[in-house]
């Protein structure tokens, strides 16, 4: 009786590592889905970009395979936090920045939100163009080239932000690719 209470302490201890073995494997595949789609989201606005790859290095270190880095995650988390806010407020400074006036600013995030809103293709990089063409025009609808230079620095900032964001995405993924290659003997 003992020897096989033994037994089924070591068999169910053993089915206990196969299942966190699993679980890591999951977690694993799942970030790394998460960082591919993460890093074309930093260029194609409607996948999510560096908060897809932040939630993979989060999926990465919630394995019990990786010790969690909480200061890496907190510090990513905090970049990834800034970097979405300057994505609403780039393409604004980049209007005001080519001469518009504020209503070329507001025409940009009213056009943001819009091409965030309406499901066209590019809407994201349409809306604040047209934005704040639309908005020069209501302030000064004369001046055709200072509109058409202020929504082309609408279309800078979101190029700007997007670029931005692309390179964190590929940082985030580098730390991800590292993490897993130095602990590839626990996780495979």
């Amino acid at each position: 009786m003992f020897f096989l209470s033994i037994f089924i302490r070591l068999t169910n201890k053993l089915q206990i590592a196969k299942l966190h073995k699993n679980m890591d494997s999951l977690l694993l595949i799942l970030g790394f889905i998460c960082m591919v789609v993460g890093v074309f989201g930093s260029f194609l606005p409607v996948l999510p970009g560096l908060s897809s790859c932040w939630v993979g290095l989060l999926l990465l270190y919630l394995t019990k395979a990786v010790d969690n880095n909480y200061w890496l995650l907190g510090i990513t988390l905090l970049l990834t936090i800034i970097i979405t806010v300057l994505d609403y407020i780039i393409p604004a400074k980049g209007t005001k920045k080519f001469g518009g006036s504020s209503y070329g600013v507001w025409g940009t995030n009213i056009g943001l939100v819009i091409g965030i809103l309406v499901p066209i293709p590019f809407g994201v990089i349409i809306g604040p163009f047209v934005g704040a063409l639309v908005g020069e025009m209501i302030y000064d609808s004369t001046n055709h080239k200072r509109a058409l230079k202020a929504a082309t620095g609408s279309l800078l900032g979101f190029l700007a932000s997007s670029f931005i964001n692309f390179v964190f995405c590929i940082i985030y993924f580098g730390i991800f690719i590292h993490t897993t290659w130095e602990y590839r003997n626990l996780l495979f």
